[in-house]
Protein backbone atom coordinates (compact mmCIF):
# COMPACT_ATOMS: atom_id res chain seq x y z
CA UNK A 1 0.00 0.00 0.00
CA UNK A 2 1.59 3.61 -1.01
CA UNK A 3 1.81 5.88 1.94
CA UNK A 4 -0.16 9.19 0.90
CA UNK A 5 2.27 11.15 1.95
CA UNK A 6 4.28 10.14 -0.82
CA UNK A 7 1.17 11.18 -3.69
CA UNK A 8 1.58 14.22 -5.07
CA UNK A 9 -1.77 15.94 -4.89
CA UNK A 10 -0.83 17.97 -8.22
CA UNK A 11 1.33 17.55 -11.13
CA UNK A 12 2.84 20.08 -13.22
CA UNK A 13 5.14 20.16 -16.50
CA UNK A 14 6.80 23.38 -16.83
CA UNK A 15 7.69 22.60 -20.88
CA UNK A 16 9.69 26.06 -21.11
CA UNK A 17 11.80 25.40 -18.50
CA UNK A 18 11.58 21.57 -18.76
CA UNK A 19 11.12 21.26 -14.83
CA UNK A 20 8.08 18.54 -13.71
CA UNK A 21 6.90 20.12 -10.29
CA UNK A 22 5.17 17.91 -8.10
CA UNK A 23 2.80 19.29 -5.18
CA UNK A 24 2.14 17.59 -1.80
CA UNK A 25 -0.94 17.83 0.41
CA UNK A 26 1.21 19.39 2.88
CA UNK A 27 2.17 22.07 0.53
CA UNK A 28 5.45 20.95 0.09
CA UNK A 29 6.65 21.61 -4.03
CA UNK A 30 9.34 19.98 -5.90
CA UNK A 31 10.64 20.22 -9.47
CA UNK A 32 12.69 17.69 -11.10
CA UNK A 33 14.79 18.52 -14.31
CA UNK A 34 13.08 16.85 -17.25
CA UNK A 35 16.95 15.58 -17.71
CA UNK A 36 17.33 14.48 -14.04
CA UNK A 37 14.56 12.09 -14.65
CA UNK A 38 15.32 10.84 -18.09
CA UNK A 39 18.89 10.02 -16.87
CA UNK A 40 17.68 8.52 -13.82
CA UNK A 41 14.56 6.60 -15.30
CA UNK A 42 13.52 3.64 -13.42
CA UNK A 43 13.68 1.82 -16.53
CA UNK A 44 15.76 -1.70 -17.37
CA UNK A 45 17.29 0.41 -20.55
CA UNK A 46 18.68 2.34 -17.70
CA UNK A 47 19.19 0.67 -14.56
CA UNK A 48 19.96 -2.17 -15.85
CA UNK A 49 18.04 -5.83 -14.99
CA UNK A 50 19.58 -6.37 -11.22
CA UNK A 51 22.31 -4.39 -9.08
CA UNK A 52 25.37 -2.76 -10.69
CA UNK A 53 23.93 -3.44 -14.91
CA UNK A 54 23.33 0.80 -14.34
CA UNK A 55 23.72 2.49 -17.81
CA UNK A 56 25.06 5.62 -18.05
CA UNK A 57 23.00 7.69 -20.42
CA UNK A 58 24.59 10.78 -21.88
CA UNK A 59 22.98 13.53 -24.54
CA UNK A 60 20.23 14.19 -22.99
CA UNK A 61 20.29 17.95 -21.54
CA UNK A 62 17.32 19.33 -23.98
CA UNK A 63 15.36 16.16 -23.45
CA UNK A 64 11.55 17.45 -22.48
CA UNK A 65 8.59 15.67 -21.16
CA UNK A 66 5.93 14.73 -23.88
CA UNK A 67 3.64 13.35 -21.37
CA UNK A 68 2.45 11.89 -18.16
CA UNK A 69 0.01 8.92 -17.86
CA UNK A 70 -1.41 8.09 -14.51
CA UNK A 71 -0.51 4.31 -13.56
CA UNK A 72 -2.88 3.14 -11.53
CA UNK A 73 -2.96 4.69 -7.79
CA UNK A 74 0.95 3.86 -7.60
CA UNK A 75 2.99 5.88 -10.30
CA UNK A 76 3.01 8.02 -13.83
CA UNK A 77 4.68 6.56 -17.15
CA UNK A 78 6.72 9.77 -18.52
CA UNK A 79 6.89 10.21 -22.29
CA UNK A 80 10.13 12.31 -23.44
CA UNK A 81 10.33 13.59 -26.46
CA UNK A 82 13.50 11.56 -27.40
CA UNK A 83 11.07 8.76 -27.32
CA UNK A 84 11.95 6.81 -24.30
CA UNK A 85 8.73 5.86 -22.33
CA UNK A 86 9.20 2.87 -20.42
CA UNK A 87 10.50 3.49 -16.93
CA UNK A 88 7.32 3.59 -14.38
CA UNK A 89 8.06 6.29 -11.91
CA UNK A 90 6.22 5.05 -8.87
CA UNK A 91 5.46 7.48 -6.29
CA UNK A 92 8.12 6.34 -3.36
CA UNK A 93 10.91 6.36 -6.09
CA UNK A 94 10.07 10.14 -6.93
CA UNK A 95 10.22 10.67 -3.69
CA UNK A 96 13.50 9.35 -3.73
CA UNK A 97 14.95 10.97 -6.69
CA UNK A 98 13.75 14.41 -5.18
CA UNK A 99 15.44 13.92 -1.71
CA UNK A 100 18.54 12.39 -3.02
CA UNK A 101 18.96 15.16 -5.93
CA UNK A 102 22.22 16.69 -4.94
CA UNK A 103 23.60 13.76 -4.50
CA UNK A 104 22.56 11.91 -7.63
CA UNK A 105 23.39 14.97 -10.15
CA UNK A 106 26.78 15.29 -8.38
CA UNK A 107 27.26 11.18 -8.91
CA UNK A 108 25.79 11.50 -12.45
CA UNK A 109 28.54 14.96 -13.74
CA UNK A 110 31.22 12.48 -12.06
CA UNK A 111 30.24 9.66 -14.15
CA UNK A 112 29.52 11.54 -17.31
CA UNK A 113 33.31 13.03 -16.85
CA UNK A 114 34.60 9.74 -15.92
CA UNK A 115 33.00 8.64 -19.09
CA UNK A 116 35.40 11.72 -20.76
CA UNK A 117 31.63 13.26 -21.68
CA UNK A 118 30.73 17.02 -21.33
CA UNK A 119 27.82 17.73 -20.71
CA UNK A 120 26.48 20.83 -22.59
CA UNK A 121 24.23 23.66 -21.33
CA UNK A 122 20.48 22.93 -22.15
CA UNK A 123 19.11 25.49 -25.17
CA UNK A 124 16.24 27.29 -24.27
CA UNK A 125 12.64 25.68 -25.49
CA UNK A 126 11.64 27.84 -28.47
Amino acid sequence: MTDPSLVPVEIRMHRKSRLLELVYENGESVNLAAEYLRVYSPSAEVQGHGPGQAVLIVGKERVNVKEIEPVGHYAIRIRFDDGHDSGLFSWQYLRELSDKEAENWEAYRRRCEEAGYKRKAPEAPA
